[in-house]
This record gives C-alpha cells, sequence and structure tokens, in this order.
C-alpha cells in the first residue's frame, strides 16, 4: 500500500505527518517504526497522525507517535507543526484552532509573520499525575541515577519531564545521564529528560533526551518544561528565550494555575509518497 505524507520539522525536530482526516487509516507500530527510521524509513523524531474530533468545539484531533512505535501525550513542536500542516493542506481557514490530544485539548494560532504560538495549558505539579514516585510534591527531588544522587524538578507539561540544572549544556552528559533518567524506575511511564543552562533571568540553554526518541534538536515541552522549572526555582523571568541545538523558541508562564505559552517556527521540508511493506489496513 502507498501512502502520501508531509515532512516538517520544527527547529529541527523533526515529523512524518499523516494526513487521517479525508480518508480512515489504521496503522500499527510496526509501520511508524519504519516510517521513523533514517535508513530504510523516511526518518524523524516522531510521527504525527491528523484525525476527526468528536468533541463539541475541538476543531481537530492529533496522535502523537514516537520513533519507539509509542505513542505519547504532547509534543510542542509537534503541535506547531500541526496547525501549519492543517492550514497549508486547507483543512482549516481559521488561524485559531482547538485541538484534541491523549492529555487533552490545547488551543493553537498561527501568527501572521508564520510563526506559531500554542497554549500548551497550566503544568501540573502533583507527583502522581506526572507521573512521579515521591512521598510528597517538592521544588526539587534528589534522584540516585548510576550511584551518583542528582536533583532534578519534576513536572508534567501533558507529558512528564525531568528537568536538570547544569553549567554548561556543552560539556553534559545527555546520553549518558538522559538515557539513565529516562527509564529511571520512579518515573512509572518514562520521562523527557532537560538539560538547562541558564544564561541570564530572560534566557536559557537546553537540550533534552526525549523519551522513546533520544537526544533531539528541539523539544518544545521540554522547553516549556524547563522554563517552568526555572521560574519556581525563582531563577527566571515570566518570558524567557530558549536557545536550543536547533533554534529559538520563546516561551511565557506567569504562574501556578496559568497556562505556559510557547512560541516558535513551523516549516514544511517535502512532501511525499511510501510504499508500505506487508499488508495494508488502510479502509
Amino acid at each position: 500500500m502507498k501512502l502520501s505524507f508531509t515532512k516538517m520539522q520544527g527547529l529541527g525536530n523533526d515529523f512524518v505527518v499523516i494526513d487521517a482526516f479525508t480518508r480512515k487509516i489504521d496503522l500499527g507500530p510496526d509501520r511508524y517504526r519504519f516510517f521513523a527510521n533514517r535508513h530504510f524509513g523516511i526518518g524523524c523524531d516522531q510521527i504525527l497522525v491528523v484525525e476527526k474530533s468528536d468533541r463539541e468545539g475541538v476543531d481537530f484531533k492529533y496522535r502523537i507517535v514516537n520513533a519507539d512505535g509509542g505513542e505519547v501525550e504532547q509534543c510542542g513542536n509537534g503541535a506547531r507543526c500541526f496547525v501549519r500542516f492543517v492550514h497549508d493542506k486547507h483543512l482549516t481557514e481559521k488561524r485559531e484552532i482547538r485541538v484534541e490530544t491523549l492529555s487533552g485539548v490545547i488551543a493553537l494560532k498561527l501568527e501572521e509573520d508564520g510563526g506559531v504560538t500554542v497554549n500548551m495549558g497550566p503544568p501540573e505539579f502533583e507527583p502522581e499525575r506526572i507521573p512521579f514516585i515521591a512521598q510528597e510534591r517538592s521544588l526539587t527531588y534528589l534522584l540516585d541515577v548510576g550511584g551518583k544522587e542528582i536533583e532534578i524538578s519534576a513536572l508534567s507539561m501533558g507529558n512528564p519531564h525531568a528537568v536538570r540544572l547544569v553549567s554548561d549544556i556543552e560539556t553534559a552528559k545527555v546520553a549518558q545521564y538522559g538515557a539513565l533518567i529516562e527509564s529511571h524506575p520512579r518515573f512509572p511511564k518514562r520521562v523527557n529528560a532537560g538539560f538547562l543552562q541558564i544564561v541570564d533571568r530572560k534566557h536559557v540553554r537546553l537540550r533534552v533526551y526525549e523519551r522513546g526518541a533520544g537526544e533531539t534538536l528541539a523539544c518544545g515541552t521540554g522547553a516549556c518544561a524547563a522554563v517552568v522549572a526555572g521560574i519556581t526555582r525563582g531563577l527566571l523571568d515570566s518570558g524567557v528565550k530558549v536557545s536550543t541545538r536547533g533554534g529559538e523558541l520563546f516561551v511565557r508562564w506567569e504562574g501556578e494555575g496559568h497556562p505556559v505559552w510557547m512560541t516558535g517556527p513551523a516549516v514544511s521540508v517535502f512532501e511525499g509518497e511510501i510504499e508500505i511493506p506487508g499488508r495494508g489496513n488502510e479502509i
């Protein structure tokens, strides 16, 4: 079976976007892994599946599948690519849309300059809702990683995040500690591990080892989580520029109970059609 797709990227965090809005498509984890494979498939960090929503007042639904074939709750860079995709494909004429994800409904706005602003909703700090195993909520936690005790902030942006402060992200052992934090037993659903360097109160540098994908060039929810962690610890102002290896995002948060706002680019790279091996399940 042949399937059309669009390759997109947000700050180098790349996606394969599939239109399941105009036709029904049923694909399993093995095929998503095939799409994500950079040698035998298309190559991407995640696959975004555009679908119809049955919820009143919601324009679309979208599913987010990691390179390992596992479905996840939220993706900030993917959300920006999503609104660019549905607008470019004329699936909507609205510049502001509401989209259903596994973690709830988010609001997206296509700006006049081509950038995209996403209302990511308020962060969640209660351990059982992250989820994170802890006796009680705390500003920071000590985590035993590879026999070494490190300090992290733990929170959810619709998906779980652990944020560690480092003095220099260029020398931070992201691959080593990222993998250990991602699969740490205190995070029952695994976790995205962020390594945060504070430049000043309005500027940070960030690298993220993403759950199910490894280190990516950028992570939208990771940028939001890092800024929230810095603000709660009194280290950052309410509006912060986040420099990643793929480019820059701007994140704004006014404090607990308020939503996190993220603004950044979303770009279509190319379109294509791919032959999927095996028997097709498209209806």
